[in-house]
């Protein structure tokens, strides 16, 4: 209302029109240009709005009386009327009139937000522990690009809904009872499209896939489950998208074994390391290792590396690497081991009164 607009020509009408002909005039003109009617026409959409504000002033004896006096901008410093932004602002404001008018209500159905997906993401070991970017493609549906999501084919127009006269529902009574329900034709939508998309089959959607990039973090472990907001299907009459949910599947790795956010490897060490000790080279997460043993070592002991796991989640530092130390028992000896090993039994046995460990294997009857 920025501009003096001429709402009687906008309306068709002469300017000592009555009521009931300017009602009439905005009848006609609404069920034309009524969007519903015209599915993805701008123009129409524009012309909607320019005729509906110009009904809401001249149906109102003050807002008529101060137009005819000032212009628009009178109206609009007196009333603070500027006009309709939105298609659903008139909606909201002439439902009760578009029912009376056209035996059919303005409401749409309620925004539904789109449905949640799941994708199952296998990864590697090593992917797991230290992250990494993929690249997944999202079987969803996808917006029909002929019909542009409205499934009518282009060029024809709904109709209103025979069964429930485009209210989209039945009110039915039953006693002193009034029972309204959702109109089992249209879907409580108000309209029957007659003229259904070829390309979408009148779904207003076709199937798709979608490619995305995540970026998978440094820890993720099996059975997590990754959230990717706005990444579901689409919502219906204007609700939000759904949710894509990534769960995590790991692969086990050959060496280690994930404990939380430690990680465990089992050493093997031949017995006169573990009972002499020395240095020996293990493989972690960031390549091979020197690391000493000590000197009696047993079965069973752990050597810990700090800081040196899994890091975690919520990014407060890393786990441990945990070497668990066993010792390897040869199945077959050679006639100089066995000989040395017979040879230690004998001196373990002089020095714990013939009690050694050796000297119960290799002690002679």
């Amino acid at each position: 209302m920025r501009t003096n607009k001429d709402y009687y020509k906008i309306l068709g009408v002469p300017r000592n029109a009555t009521q009931e002909e300017i009602k009439r005039a905005y009848r006609q003109l609404a069920l034309k240009y009524h969007p519903d009617r015209n599915p993805g026409d701008k123009e129409a959409e524009e012309r909607f709005k320019e005729i509906a504000e110009a009904y809401e002033v001249l149906r109102d004896p003050e807002k008529r009386r101060l137009y005819d006096l000032y212009g628009t901008e009178g109206v609009r410093r007196s009333t603070g009327f500027s006009g309709f932004k939105t298609v659903e602002d008139i909606f909201s404001a002439f439902n009760d009139l578009f029912e009376e008018f056209f035996g059919f209500s303005t409401r749409r159905p309620s925004p539904r937000r789109g449905q949640d997906l799941r994708y199952d993401l296998t990864l590697t070991f090593m992917e797991a522990v230290k992250g990494t970017t993929k690249s997944i493609r999202i079987p969803k549906r996808m917006p029909c690009e002929r019909c542009n999501a409205s499934g009518i084919e282009p060029g024809t127009s709904p109709e209103v809904c025979p069964y429930c006269y485009g209210r989209g529902h039945i009110t039915r009574s039953q006693g002193f009872f009034t029972l309204t329900t959702t109109c089992g034709h249209c879907g409580g939508h108000g309209t029957i499209i007659t003229n259904p998309c070829k390309a979408c089959k009148g779904q207003g959607w076709v199937k798709g896939e979608k490619e995305l990039r995540i970026d998978i973090p440094a820890g993720v472990y099996e059975g997590l489950r990754l959230r990717i907001e706005g990444e579901g299907e689409e919502g219906e009459w204007g609700g939000p998208p759904g949710d894509l949910y990534v769960y995590i599947h790991v692969r086990p790795h050959e060496d280690f074994e994930r404990r939380g956010d430690d990680i465990v490897y089992r050493l093997a060490l031949s017995f006169p390391m573990a009972a002499l000790g020395g240095e020996v080279e293990v493989p972690t997460l960031e390549g091979p290792t020197k690391v000493r043993i000590p000197p009696g070592t047993q079965p069973g002991e752990v050597i810990r590396l700090k800081g040196k796991g899994v890091p975690r989640l919520d990014g407060r530092g890393r786990g441990d690497f945990i070497i668990e130390v066993t010792v390897r028992v040869p199945k077959r000896l050679t006639k100089r081991q066995r000989e040395l090993l017979e040879e230690l039994a004998a001196c373990e046995g002089e020095e714990e009164g013939g009690k050694g460990f050796f000297k119960g294997i290799f002690g002679r009857s």
